[in-house]
């Protein structure tokens, strides 16, 4: 199977410091791979150079596009980069806050990328935003309210179905759950869990949290300063895993 992503030698500094240091992957159609590690250990840093918001120092990063087409990401043009964004990409932000358009309403957020693709029957774009809303476990009664209204799980449940509406073939998630209640995580999780599998969505999605990580991922990476420190399935590596770094990552949140 050719792989959806591939990023090869993936290096990004910050100043004369590297945020992420010679990392490559695969990520195939359907998986979900989680980072972990750390604050600081670069795993944002990765994930928005996948992204195009950090401009790599060096390496590549390819992708297969809907039509077969294979991509060097850092080599197309911005418009290009910016369509591909908003067509098969989808990246959902930790704050959701800074996901979503705070000022319009909650069926404008999500009827928004829909335009953007070419949909322009007012009727269908709002029915699909009320449907939308209901996958996500928010009350399509409110399809008109602000998300200022809407709490911290519903914001983030809000700017997921914004970023699934299109049909993204891949969606990048950074720390999705963290700030939330314990209980509200729970229910997100859940829902992340059943959309990826029903959505077949590939997915790179950072956390700190092991948890997190091993409800929703097939495959697991590691990083520890900049760097990859170990990679495998998700069961293998937190059950039995073999670097010091992860070992204490893992023990971290194994009760005493």
């Amino acid at each position: 199977m050719t792989p959806l992503l591939s990023a090869r030698g993936l290096t990004t500094y910050y100043g004369e410091r590297p945020g992420c240091e010679d990392v490559s992957f695969d990520l195939y159609p359907g998986e979900v791979l989680c980072v972990v590690g750390e604050s600081g250990s670069g795993k944002t840093t990765l994930l928005n150079t996948i992204a195009l918001r950090l401009r790599a120092a060096s390496g590549s990063v390819t992708y297969t596009a809907a039509q077969g087409e294979s991509l060097q990401l850092f080599a197309l043009s911005e418009a290009r980069q910016r369509h591909l964004m908003r067509t098969e990409w989808g990246f959902v932000e930790q704050n959701p806050r800074d996901g979503l358009r705070m000022t319009v309403s909650a069926g404008a957020n999500i009827g928004e990328p829909m335009m953007t693709v070419g949909a322009r029957h007012f009727g269908r774009i709002r029915e699909t935003s009320s449907n939308w809303m209901r996958r996500v476990e928010l009350d399509a009664g409110r399809i008109d309210d602000l998300p200022t209204s809407f709490s911290g799980g519903m914001q983030q449940r809000l700017q997921i179905a914004r970023n699934l509406v299109t049909g993204p073939r891949l969606v990048l998630m950074d720390e999705p759950t963290a700030g939330l209640d314990v209980s509200v995580q729970a229910r997100l999780l859940d829902l992340l869990r059943t959309l990826t599998a029903q959505l077949h969505l590939a997915c790179v999605i950072v956390t700190h949290d092991i948890g997190v990580a091993r409800l929703l991922a097939h495959r697991l990476m590691v990083m520890q300063a900049g760097r990859v420190v170990e990679t495998g399935l998700t069961d293998q590596v937190l059950d039995d895993p073999q670097h010091p770094y992860t070992q204490l990552l893992v023990s971290s949140v194994l009760p005493a």
